[in-house]
Formats: C-alpha cells, structure tokens, sequence
C-alpha cells in the first residue's frame, strides 16, 4: 500500500499511529474491493494548532477539528444516500485518493470522552478520513447514516466495537 505517513507530532509515533494506520487503511479499501496496494493516499499525523490552520484556510473554520480530507477525485454521489463513484487507476496503474490529516489532541480529547481506547479511536477517524477520500460525507441525514453504517462495519471487521454507540452506565 502507497500509504505516506508525516508525523508532525512525535505523540503519534508513541500511540502507534503508524501500524494503526495501515490496519485501518487496508481494512476500508478491501471493504470496497480495492487491492491497497494500488492506492495512494498521504497521512499528515498533527496536532490542533496545525489542524486549526488546515480547517481555517481550506473550510473557513479556524477551529481544531478531528480528522479533514481532501480527495484527488470528486467521488461523490450524486443523489443523497447514492452510492459514489468507483475510484480508476490513473496512467501509473495505480490509483490516487487523496490525502487526510487527524488532530492527536482532539482524538485522544475525543477517545477520553468516549471512554473508548486512543488506539481503537485513532483507527476510527482513519478510517472515516478514507470513505471521505471514497466519496462519502455526512452533509444529509442519509449520507450520514450510509456512511456511519459503512464505519461501523469496517471497524467491526477489525474487532472494534460500535463507534456511535453510547455507554450510558458512565
């Protein structure tokens, strides 16, 4: 897998990003029937400070955020709730998806809320960062439920529990 990882914040290395990374990656592109191998995608593993610039100058909120993504090809369906795109190789056989970033102080703010494991929550937002790349969103109600149906079913395949679920015995 054409899987290019920056590490902007050593926090990332001690968590384990990158072996996390290539197990989420790997497991939402073989969901699809994508042979990772054949892809490229370009992880920039950062912290809010750099997110916030990131969200500010490409979304116009100069606000910490998660996880952003910028596909190399719009995707998208064109009806709510439609299936996107199928993603084609480009003239190097290999097929070019675009590029994520993920905040490590936002993840582990939002793992610890969640009481779920940093790592389990790390492979969450990769994951969502990739159907992104896919052509997927959460703009409507309807692409929202696709797309955290489609989360929730690569995460399982990985042994994860159910990211939306709420423990409420907290």
């Amino acid at each position: 897998m054409a899987l290019e990882i920056t590490i902007e914040d050593s926090r990332w290395q001690e968590a384990g990003l990158e072996a996390l990374a290539h197990q989420a990656v790997g497991a939402a592109l073989e969901h699809f029937g994508l042979d990772p191998e054949d892809c490229e995608i370009a992880l920039l593993a950062c912290d809010d400070d750099q997110i916030a610039g990131l969200n500010a100058e490409f979304r116009e909120k100069p606000v910490p955020t998660n996880v952003l993504s910028w596909p190399a090809e719009e995707l998208a369906a064109s009806e709510p709730g439609g299936q996107p795109a199928v993603p084609e190789a480009d003239f190097t056989g290999e097929i070019p998806l675009g590029d994520i970033a993920i905040a490590y102080d936002t993840c582990l703010r939002e793992a610890d809320a969640a009481n779920k494991p940093l790592s389990d929550h790390m492979r969450h937002l990769v994951v969502h960062g990739v159907l992104h790349l896919l052509g997927y969103d959460h703009i409507s109600d309807l692409d929202a439920t696709v797309m955290e149906g489609l989360e929730v079913e690569i995460l399982g395949n990985l042994g994860l529990d159910d990211p939306y679920t709420v423990d409420d015995s907290l």
